[in-house]
């Protein structure tokens, strides 16, 4: 074996926790469970790593199956890449019947075809997604194992989900064997990203509490009712307040909980309004603002404004429409300081 394929290799092992290298390894298939049994998982990583090593040695594990613990290892722990949403149209004629090996083959090809040093791996999840790695090199050099992309293709959707290495100038590569692969004519991106792979995937396939607006004013207090003290309707008041405050928050976000979002960012663009004599304004031209928001967890501080008491129920639509209007091109993303801010433009 290769000493950059064991180097690779037992870089990877140190990635994994302890307690969950045997469990990945066994997932990984490479190794027989006669071999797994040798493995003293108790000693130092650096140890074990070392010993995993030995045993792909003897059964000659070449790059191509070392990356696919890499794949094992990204999809256990997705959130530790920055996922970006790409959507694919098609020309308008009625969708071909997936056929996933084909789409192997053309994908393949067209990567090949275009660049030539590229390890290229897949593997199928029982949620339709087709998880791909991609390894970038060049006409003179090996593939970089250890800067691969990552795309996460949901074979019934138009939806991709894209993790880019540092070779940001092969990205048009791979968007371009993706439509080629899968017949779609065009590609974007939604401008939606987070490290949350499991919360973009909500987003897009709309799998959380969605909005619904039925809102209704108070009722009328029927005023045929026996007068009461002024401190019982106080407290009936109270609690019919916190009771509406409740179902308008659950009309809007649901029960379930939201998807896992840090910052987002609006650009927004107004008009003064006035009293003409003051002239506050000589032009009438907009007033341009950026709003920012962050949170450890944002949707789900949007949703706890009312019960707390800071904000008036309904909240604003500027708040309550960031997952909808992320799917139309608004950046929304976590705020990571080793990453640019991004903007959110209507």
């Amino acid at each position: 074996m290769d000493e950059t394929v064991a180097e690779y290799i037992r870089r990877t092992v140190l990635k994994i926790p302890r307690g969950e290298i045997k469990s990945m390894l066994q997932k990984w298939g490479f190794l027989s469970e006669a071999q797994l049994q040798t493995i003293n998982f108790h000693q130092m990583k650096d140890n074990v790593s070392q010993e995993v090593v030995h045993l792909c040695e003897e059964n000659s594990v070449d790059i191509k199956q070392a990356a696919v613990l890499d794949i094992i290892y990204n999809h256990i722990y997705p959130n530790k890449r920055m996922w970006s949403v790409y959507q694919m149209q098609k020309t308008g004629e009625e969708p071909e019947i997936f056929d996933l090996q084909s789409f192997k083959k053309k994908f393949k090809r067209r990567l090949l075809s275009a660049l030539g040093n590229v390890t290229i791996n897949f593997r199928e999840y029982e949620d339709n997604a087709i998880w791909i790695r991609v390894a970038w090199g060049t006409p003179y050099t090996k593939p970089n194992q250890y800067k691969p992309s990552y795309v996460v293709y949901h074979s019934q959707t138009p939806y991709v989900f894209i993790s880019t290495s540092v070779f940001k100038s092969n990205l048009p590569l791979l968007c371009q064997a993706l439509v080629v692969a899968s017949s779609y004519r065009d590609i974007r991106e939604m401008e939606l990203r987070s490290h949350s792979l499991n919360s973009l995937k909500d987003i897009v396939f709309k799998r959380y509490s969605q909005y619904f607006q039925t809102h209704c004013p108070r009722p009328i207090q029927d005023r045929s009712e026996e007068p009461e003290s002024a401190d019982l309707r106080i407290i009936r008041e109270n609690k019919s307040e916190k009771e509406r405050i409740q179902r308008v928050t659950r009309e809007i976000f649901g029960d379930g909980p939201q998807p896992q979002l840090e910052f987002a960012q609006y650009k927004l663009e107004t008009m003064f309004k006035s009293d003409p004599t003051m002239e506050v304004l000589d032009k009438k031209e907009p007033f341009r603002c950026l709003v920012k928001f962050s949170s450890p967890h944002l949707l789900e501080s949007l949703r706890s404004l009312a019960p707390a008491g800071m904000a008036d129920a309904p909240l604003s639509p500027l708040l309550t429409c960031i997952t909808e209007k992320a799917r139309n091109n608004f950046k929304i993303k976590e705020k990571k300081s080793s990453f640019p801010e991004g903007f959110v433009s209507p």
